[in-house]
């Protein structure tokens, strides 16, 4: 199933897109995701900690994804 992959802040700019395309095969979860993910964008494993969301809810690495499901990369933010 292909799903669509929102980046935001340093995910961006380490894939280079704001959006991408990955395939996954059912039944997959967000850890499976988080893998293909970082084999596809070796530069991803750089970055200590990024939420995931799916259809906009934030979702643990056993969540189910689904065809048609948006999944997106949210990476820490600072401020002050």
């Amino acid at each position: 199933m292909e799903v669509n992959v929102l980046l935001f802040g340093i995910t961006k700019d380490l894939v280079g897109k704001q959006m991408i395309k990955l395939q996954l095969s059912p039944p997959a979860t967000v850890s499976d995701f988080k893998k293909i993910l970082q084999d596809a964008y070796p530069a991803l494993i750089e970055l200590d900690s990024v939420a995931v969301a799916v259809n906009s809810e934030y979702a643990n690495d056993n969540h189910l994804i689904n065809v048609n499901d948006e999944i997106a990369l949210i990476p820490p933010v600072s401020g002050g």
